[in-house]
């Protein structure tokens, strides 16, 4: 439980195990787990900057990702039942994530599949790592 800050979001490919920063070298973001069993997690790319015409604002959603909603712990998954996101196509769904806890860092990261900004690339999975912001 807690707040979590944005350390790096990486994408790793299945076949060749190269990895890169998927939102840039300085992402930001945050996750938050409180103790009644919701989840809050936004992450946005390096280097954003706000939009002036419809497509500017539309790529802007290529940067961002948030989403909240319950979790629960299922050994090393943690699934989150969203009922709000940014993409409107998670909201009823349930989103499972593996997760290492390592003192103050958590590294996330998504199953293997094709997505579609690297569907060149086959399977592709996402490596996010936090660290815990101190409470005070």
């Amino acid at each position: 439980m807690g707040t979590w800050r944005l350390v790096s979001y990486d994408v790793e490919v299945r076949s060749t195990g190269e990895r890169f920063p998927a939102m840039g070298e300085h992402p930001a973001g945050y996750t938050i787990f409180s103790p009644e069993g919701r989840v809050w997690f936004m992450l946005a790319g390096d280097g954003r900057q706000p939009g002036d015409s419809d497509r500017e604002m539309a790529q802007l959603l290529e940067t961002l990702i948030a989403y909240t909603g319950r979790y629960r712990i299922e050994g090393d998954d943690w699934v989150t039942a969203v009922d709000v996101a940014w993409n409107p196509a998670w909201v009823g769904t349930e989103q499972r994530r593996q997760f290492v806890l390592d003192g103050d860092r958590l590294q996330v990261l998504t199953p293997w599949r094709v997505m579609p900004n690297w569907a060149d690339e086959g399977e592709t999975r996402s490596i996010i790592t936090f660290e815990r912001v101190a409470e005070g």
